[in-house]
């Protein structure tokens, strides 16, 4: 059987415009990093009601969002559990985490790009839960990212984590309003 050179002919025109139309295409890389950083706070309550403040319903003390103002905030405390923000009466919202491990009044797991979603960028955080005395948590708060990120991305999610546990969360804790959102 010998060659057809119309097939030929087509062939090798479609490989040069294939060709041509990636050397058109441009990439843009952005550059690709990990971090990771660790902080410990005491928390004048026991690593139960620690956890259960944790999880849940997080709209106490959680002030970064999405929507102005979310419907919901809350945080399923079971494997396969998700971080979730509703916008609204409609369930518009977003998953910002997957929980991937869950012993309660001891360690909490999430990964996702919690704000920084849209990015290729994926974050692992940890919570872990120790007593302290008989009435006090030492919580550990760990984060480890990676993705597509500048070189100043590490250091806003770590002054937002010390924001979120040490400004906001810590206060909610010491007053004890964590309380009255349990009922």
């Amino acid at each position: 059987m010998s060659p057809n050179p119309g097939r030929m002919v087509l062939a090798v025109a479609l490989c040069a415009a294939v060709s041509a139309a990636w050397s058109q295409t441009t990439t843009q890389l952005a550059p690709a990093s990990v971090f990771s950083f660790s902080f410990d706070v005491t928390l004048p309550a026991p690593p139960d009601d620690i956890y259960g403040a944790l999880t849940g319903d997080v709209t106490g003390w959680w002030d970064h969002s999405f929507a102005e103002k979310p419907c919901r905030l809350f945080i399923e405390a079971r494997p396969g559990g998700g971080f979730y923000e509703i916008f609204g009466p409609n369930g518009d919202g977003a998953r910002h985490a997957t929980v991937i491990f869950a012993e309660r009044g001891k360690k909490l797991v999430f990964e996702g790009p919690l704000g920084l979603s849209g990015r290729a960028i994926s974050m692992v955080t940890t919570y872990e839960l120790v007593p302290s005395g008989k009435t006090a948590t030492m919580l550990t708060v760990s984060v480890h990212g990676s993705g597509e990120m500048d070189d100043k991305v590490p250091g806003i999610v770590e002054n937002v984590w010390k924001h979120f546990i040490i400004e906001r969360f810590k206060p909610y804790i010491e007053s004890g309003a964590y309380k009255k959102s349990r009922r």
